[in-house]
Formats: structure tokens, C-alpha cells, sequence
């Protein structure tokens, strides 16, 4: 999953004609905690071992000009004039981080970039957050510039809401940043806060990709959305002291039941539900119960398909597959929905045993080959910077 960076170096040299400097960013999985980032909860993911790779060297004319080895196509902007234009086009995403630089008082001259990346698009796996955190790794190092953690999660997620026009919350882009190899990491979406938890030694985290992609600027991920956040506004309007879900109980919910629309009550049902899994998963890392972190995993899932209705079939039987075979503690679908990636929780000396059945078995029922590898947490792109840049 390595991308190999001298290559992207050479090719930027080849094409601009001077050396650039590399940065670079992971993707990430969520273990628990879907769709509770946007409205104050809380989620548990890791950043994973595939990355995005931005290069940059400076140029005199003032203009922003990105290359994408992945679609082969170079694309030029006049930084003078840049304002809030999407294209829907690729490189929205890294114009957008220059745009969103920009807000906070970070103003970049002139330069090249060129971009790669190996993180499956449409797979829940943050291919989006990958991007932007690494475009604005290079840009900030290019403006000689250094933000915090937080400052860079929120300028990115900006990219992705006012920019891009995507939904998104703000874990994707946290985790991208701030991961920490060897741990996954339980956020709080509201304070910005998190913790550093031990994965037990004894497991693997092993994602499989259904290949049925997703995507996040508007349809259904943006419908869910909306959904959740008009239960969200009833819940404010008529429970004193709850400003966002991750505020409210099954039972302030369940009061205000008859006055929001029944898909706007299974929506925010499962945030609210999967903010206590989220915890209680927590307190199964820290006591090293791995059958019960998984036994939540399988519940998160159930959440996600029935009260969420973000699941798909392919990814449901995936699951279906995965929890039937010895060694799996759990399985869930992972990222916004609608298809993507399922995460699992597998005995270490099983893993190989896992796949091979997982992808047998998954072949068979769909007629689809799915993608599986095995992951550890690794780092973000601030520790990946401050070890000397892009892996």
C-alpha cells in the first residue's frame, strides 16, 4: 500500500522542472461511531496505511497549478483571483484547502503540486480527508507556516463543507491529521478532545471492500443529513439543555417522538444509540474485552442498516459472511454508508484463514471480488511531517 514517493518526486521534476517537497497523509477507518461526528459525538477510527502524496515547489507567476498522477490531468488557477467556485471537479479538493487556508489569514504565492494516492475512492476509507490534509501539509510549509492539530482538521473539514459542498463532520480530517501509530483514537467531536487506546495484541483489524462505491457531495449521505438535523432542531426546540444529539437520551427522543417525522426519528435513534456504543467501546478496550467490542460492532451495523438505512446489500452480506467465520469478533459497515468498506475484528492466527473464506464466500454470493488487507494504526500526517514527511 506504500506509495512510492521517489517516483511522484521524479515525476514532478520531470513535469515542473525543479524539485518539490513531499507531504504526505493517510486514510482512515472508523471502528465505531457512524454519523455521530456532525452532530457533537463521539467515534473511534485509526489512521490506516494507504496516503495520499502532495509534492510542491514555488513558481513566479502566481498561479496554483495542480497535476494528478492518478487522472493524468493538470489544471491552473490564478490565485489573485480565487474565490469560492467549486467545478465539481477533482481538484475542488485542493483548491478548496487554498481557499480555506485563506480564511485563516494563511496567503500562499505562487507554486506546482502534484498529487497521487493509493486510498480506494467511494470506499469509506477518507480518500477526500487524505487529499485536503496533505494539500495543506505542502501549502503550509510552502507559506513557512505551522497550525495546530485542531486549526488543521477544521480548515480541511471547511474545505469539505463550504467548498466542496459535502456533509462531512470533522472526524475524517482529525484522524487523517492526528493519528497516532499503534492507537485508535476516541474523539470528541464537540471539545476537539481525544484519547490514545491500545488495540489488544491479540487482534487484527482486517477491512474488506465491497467495491460498491459512494459518494458524499449531496444524494443520499446529504439526505440523511438533513434528516438528522430536523430531529435534532425538535429535540432543541423542546428539551431544555440539549443543544445537539449527542445531548440527548433514547427516552428525550422517544418524548419528542410525535413531533418529528418517523425517518427523522430512526435517524437520530442510531446517533444516539452509537454514541453509547461508542463509549461502551471504550471501556472494552480499556479492559481488553474484545467479544464485547465486537458484539458492538455487530449492533453499530444493525443501527447503520435498519434505523440509519445507510447500509447496502452487497455490504450487508459482507457482514453477514464475516461474523459466521471463527475468529471474527465482529463486523460493520465503515464510513458515511451506501456501500464501501466493512471493517472486522478478527483473531490474529485467523486473519488468513478469514480472507481467504470471506473473499470465497463473498464471490459466490455476489459475484464480486472483494478487496481485504489487514491494517495497524499508523500515523498522521502531523507525526508522519515531524519523523521527515512523506512516507
Amino acid at each position: 500500500m506504500k506509495l512510492d514517493e521517489v517516483g511522484v518526486l521524479r515525476v514532478h521534476r520531470q513535469r515542473f522542472g525543479q524539485d518539490g517537497q513531499a507531504f504526505g497523509a493517510p486514510a482512515r477507518v472508523n471502528l465505531i461511531g457512524e454519523h455521530t461526528d456532525y452532530t457533537g459525538g463521539f467515534v473511534m477510527p485509526m489512521a490506516i496505511d494507504f496516503s495520499t502524496v502532495a509534492t510542491i515547489s514555488p513558481r513566479d507567476d502566481g498561479r496554483a497549478v495542480f497535476y494528478s498522477l492518478n487522472f493524468d490531468e493538470e489544471v491552473s488557477f490564478e490565485l489573485a483571483s480565487l474565490g469560492r467556485t467549486p467545478r465539481g471537479h477533482w481538484s475542488d479538493y485542493p483548491l478548496g484547502v487554498v481557499w480555506s487556508l485563506a480564511q485563516e489569514g494563511v496567503a500562499v504565492s505562487g507554486f506546482s503540486m502534484s498529487l497521487a494516492g493509493n486510498v480506494p475512492v467511494g470506499a469509506g476509507l477518507s480518500s477526500s480527508a487524505s487529499l485536503e490534509v496533505a494539500t495543506a501539509m505542502a501549502l503550509m510549509a510552502h507559506a513557512g507556516r505551522e497550525l495546530p492539530l485542531k486549526t488543521v482538521a477544521t480548515l480541511c473539514r471547511r474545505t469539505e463543507n463550504e467548498f466542496v459542498g459535502a456533509k462531512s463532520g470533522i472526524m475524517d480530517q482529525f484522524i487523517v491529521a492526528g493519528g497516532v501509530a499503534g492507537r485508535v483514537m476516541l474523539l470528541d467531536c464537540r471539545s476537539l478532545e481525544f484519547e490514545l487506546l491500545p488495540l489488544p495484541s491479540e487482534v487484527r483489524v482486517v477491512i474488506c471492500n465491497s467495491m460498491v462505491q459512494h459518494a458524499h457531495a449531496g444524494g443520499e449521505y446529504g439526505d440523511r443529513r438533513d434528516e438528522v438535523e430536523a430531529g435534532q432542531a425538535v429535540l432543541r426546540q423542546l428539551r431544555p439543555g440539549i443543544e445537539l444529539l449527542r445531548d440527548a437520551t433514547l427516552a428525550d427522543l422517544e418524548a419528542c417522538k410525535d413531533k418529528m417525522s418517523a425517518t427523522s426519528f430512526a435517524r437520530c435513534k442510531h446517533i444516539i444509540s452509537e454514541n453509547a456504543r461508542v463509549m461502551e467501546a471504550r471501556e472494552a478496550l480499556l479492559h481488553s474485552d474484545v467479544k464485547r467490542f465486537g458484539e458492538l460492532m455487530v449492533e453499530a451495523h444493525a443501527s447503520m442498516r435498519d434505523d440509519f438505512g445507510a447500509s447496502a446489500p452487497e455490504v450487508d452480506t459482507l457482514v453477514e459472511i464475516a461474523v459466521r467465520q471463527p475468529g471474527c469478533f465482529g463486523a460493520r459497515i465503515t464510513g458515511g454508508g451506501f456501500g464501501g468498506c466493512t471493517v472486522n475484528l478478527v483473531e490474529a492466527d485467523k486473519v488468513e484463514s478469514f480472507v481467504e473464506a470471506v473473499r470465497n464466500e463473498y464471490k459466490a454470493a455476489s459475484g464480486i471480488s472483494a478487496n481485504c488487507f489487514v491494517s495497524a494504526p499508523v500515523d498522521g500526517a502531523l507525526a508522519m511531517a515531524a519523523k521527515g514527511g512523506a512516507r
